[in-house]
């Protein structure tokens, strides 16, 4: 290179050599001074290479060879920031599960506390269940007369039926049934409290629990066929649209026949109770056999 070169006609290049040279000049100078007063032993070559710490304060940012190690350090650092980003991201998404969640628990938990909170409404247990629809009875003209009939009653119910007379039994009041007529069988005779065998003798029972007339439910009646008066004795005569007559101390409830059947004695859903206002009579059936039972069932028309 010329000597007498204009350092404006240098390119970028020259400049950095010569900038070079002259940081490596002074550093050799230095090195020399150090040696002479025996400051420094020399352990490398004069020949050495430019540092890269030279390098790098010799070219711009961005320009220029890089230190293989700082960009080894500089992809692990990545690969390490990529790792910990990532566990940042489900460490978020966990949190954001968690939340979600405990909330499902905590509201499943709001709706358990609640119920056991609410209190049910109670259903009052009907102090008598039947076994056998009531009026049974063996026929008059059996060895022992009339009696109440065991037979049809399954033996190990049997002591549940006995117990039943034990029951007290409640005191008419004005909602309650006191008379019955059947216009087409030319009846017309009261109603007791209870159907055991001993209220059947006075007239048409009342089924303990069942509904009063007029009100919504099973107004359920009973009677004999061939003893007591026979007051049910010609149910079977009546059919649909025919009209049974209720009376209270207050007033009087008209039912019309829907249905008239013949079952077995222990079909005791007739005695359940209904939705809307029914009346169901029951007697024994055939006629002096007494092994089933004739129902008659009718709803309320008027009032």
């Amino acid at each position: 290179m010329a000597k007498n070169k204009d350092p404006r006609d240098l390119s970028v290049n020259e400049l950095r050599r010569l900038l070079i040279e002259k940081r490596r000049s002074g550093r050799h100078e230095r090195i020399e001074r150090y040696r002479e007063t025996g400051r420094i032993v020399r352990l490398v070559s004069d020949e050495e290479e430019t540092s890269w710490d030279d390098i790098r304060t010799t070219f711009p940012e961005g320009e220029g060879p890089q230190d293989p190690v700082d960009e080894s350090r500089k992809r692990g650092k990545r690969v390490v920031d990529g790792f910990l980003l990532t566990i940042e991201i489900l460490a978020v998404l966990g949190l954001i599960f968690v939340l979600f969640n405990g909330l499902d628990i905590l509201q499943e938990l709001n709706r358990e506390v609640a119920l056991a909170l609410e209190q049910p409404t109670l259903t009052p247990t009907p102090l008598i269940v039947a076994v056998v629809l009531p009026s049974g009875h063996t026929p008059p003209d059996s060895p022992g007369g009339s009696k109440p009939n065991m037979a049809e009653i399954p033996e190990h119910l049997q002591p549940v039926v006995q117990s039943f007379g034990e029951i007290p039994i409640p005191t008419q009041g004005p909602q309650h049934a006191i008379r019955l007529q059947i216009p087409k069988i030319n009846q017309d005779v009261p109603i007791v409290e209870g159907d055991g065998f001993e209220q059947l003798k006075k007239g048409v029972g009342h089924h303990i629990n069942s509904a009063n007339p007029g009100e919504p439910g099973n107004v359920v009646l009973s009677a004999h066929n061939d003893i007591h008066g026979e007051i049910f004795r010609h149910l079977d005569q009546l059919e649909t649209g025919d009209l049974i007559i209720i009376f209270s101390e207050r007033q009087s409830y008209t039912y019309v026949v829907e249905d008239v059947l013949f079952v077995e004695p222990t079909q005791v859903e007739f005695l359940a109770s209904t939705g809307e206002p029914t009346a169901t009579l029951i007697s024994c059936y055939p006629y002096m056999i007494d092994n089933k039972r004739i129902v008659v069932i009718a709803n309320l028309i008027d009032s």
